[in-house]
């Protein structure tokens, strides 16, 4: 049974996905904590969630390929997105300071992000988890001393832990793209200002040309465009892409001309722009 108060976050309560969760939907909801982003999915198709909250880019690592395959193989509908600036803050059990931390935990990505802060403490042995939150979660329940973690101020803020240093990211503009899925087709919107599609084309010369020709003839602005092999063809691939533009109608329009220009495309949503 589809519960519609439910939404399907990657990561513990506390984490970037939970934050966006509820900037987007409402600071009241329950979310479902999976594991993994396949985890997600699932729950999305088997109803236990009505929506999906999953992060598909960010402005300094890049595009999460992965999650282009599952949103594709799934049939997974984009309602919505929302961006959202990442800030990474160090945070340990109360009345510590840094020079008594000998360990960080965090995801690979955010301690990455933040490796040149750490450069000036080098006895500090950074590992690798699989979550921000998580890792703030279990210095809170296992009451660990001496060891930190990378997370938000929201993780800080749950698990009772003090923020030792804040915004240590290398890169002060960290934005991470997130989507809004579904399993059903939302119902028809008629101001959209955002597409997000699939196409494959004929292995030839100029095709891809065209069809970013037609795009531009029809208005649409090309955004984002990203390459994935596809499998069963070795040397072929296919093109996930976002447009916006200034009326929906520019998109109506141009649809039935790439959909006759090319050998398979798929509209994986029609929503308003998120990035402010």
């Amino acid at each position: 049974m589809l519960d519609k108060n439910k939404i399907a976050i990657q990561g513990v309560e506390g984490s970037f996905h939970h934050a966006v969760a509820q900037s987007y939907f409402d600071k009241n909801i329950l979310v479902k904590c999976c594991f993994s982003f396949d985890e997600l999915v699932v729950s999305v198709l088997k109803n236990t969630s009505s929506h999906g909250v999953m992060a598909i880019e960010n402005s300094i690592a890049g595009s999460i390929i992965p999650n282009y395959a599952l949103i594709d193989q799934n049939n997974l509908n984009i309602v919505g997105e929302y961006y959202y600036q990442i800030q990474h803050s160090l945070l340990t059990l109360s009345n510590q300071n840094i020079d008594d931390i000998l360990e960080v935990h965090s995801h690979p990505m955010a301690l990455l992000q933040c490796k040149d802060f750490f450069s000036n403490y080098p006895k500090i042995k950074l590992v690798e988890s699989d979550d921000t939150a998580n890792a703030a979660k279990e210095i809170s329940k296992h009451n660990i001393y001496k060891r930190g973690a990378i997370a938000s101020k929201t993780a800080a803020n749950l698990y009772g832990l003090s923020i030792l240093e804040d915004s240590i990211q290398t890169i002060s503009n960290n934005v991470t793209r997130f989507l809004i899925i579904q399993k059903e087709s939302p119902s028809i919107k008629v101001n959209y200002n955002k597409a997000t599609l699939k196409f494959i084309l004929d292995h030839k010369r100029g095709s891809l040309a065209t069809i970013l020709n037609i795009m531009s003839d029809f208005k649409l602005n090309l955004t984002k465009i990203q390459s994935l092999p596809i499998i069963e063809t070795p040397g072929k691939y296919s093109f996930f892409v976002d447009v916006t533009f200034d009326s929906s109608s520019f998109f109506e329009k141009a649809q039935p001309i790439l959909d006759m220009m090319t050998l398979e495309l798929k509209v994986f949503g029609k929503y308003n722009n998120g990035e402010k």
